[in-house]
């Protein structure tokens, strides 16, 4: 048997401390499901529970991704809190900078509901970090 627990799903049994967690650490398709002895407060161990009737569906454009903070395929501008107040602008199809506002599409973002990140109007491109954030 299994016990919801906030954020984890621990195995409930008497003197049993085990929690479901995706193997690995990884999140890709077909990873297993494994329980370990230690919640560790790592992503891979937290999971939310939706209901199937509650659940509304994926927003659609113009509807806002609650869980992403952003409305689906709706243009924004992603401005610097500095106190040039510049704008993220995308160049050479590959950099992000800041600059003055233009009217180049290179400024204007877009939340992409398909495969969840922000893209550029001016190639649809994704935000991507280099090395995984490790760069």
């Amino acid at each position: 048997m299994f016990r919801a627990e906030g954020e984890y799903i621990r195995v409930f049994k008497k003197d049993v401390n085990k929690y479901l967690n995706v193997q690995g650490k990884t999140d890709s398709e077909g990873r297993h499901i494994q329980c370990n002895e230690a919640k560790n407060g790592q992503i891979h161990q937290q999971w939310d529970i939706v209901y199937v009737d509650q659940w509304k569906g994926e927003p659609t454009k113009g509807e806002l991704n609650e869980e992403y903070g952003l409305y689906v395929e709706r243009d924004f501008h992603v401005i610097s809190a500095l106190d040039s107040g510049r704008y993220l602008e995308v160049i050479n199809n590959r950099n992000m900078v800041i600059k003055t506002r233009n009217s180049q599409r290179g400024q204007v973002w877009y939340f992409d509901q398909r495969s969840l990140t922000i893209k550029t109007r001016i190639n649809n491109q994704s935000w991507h970090i280099q090395s995984n954030g490790g760069g």
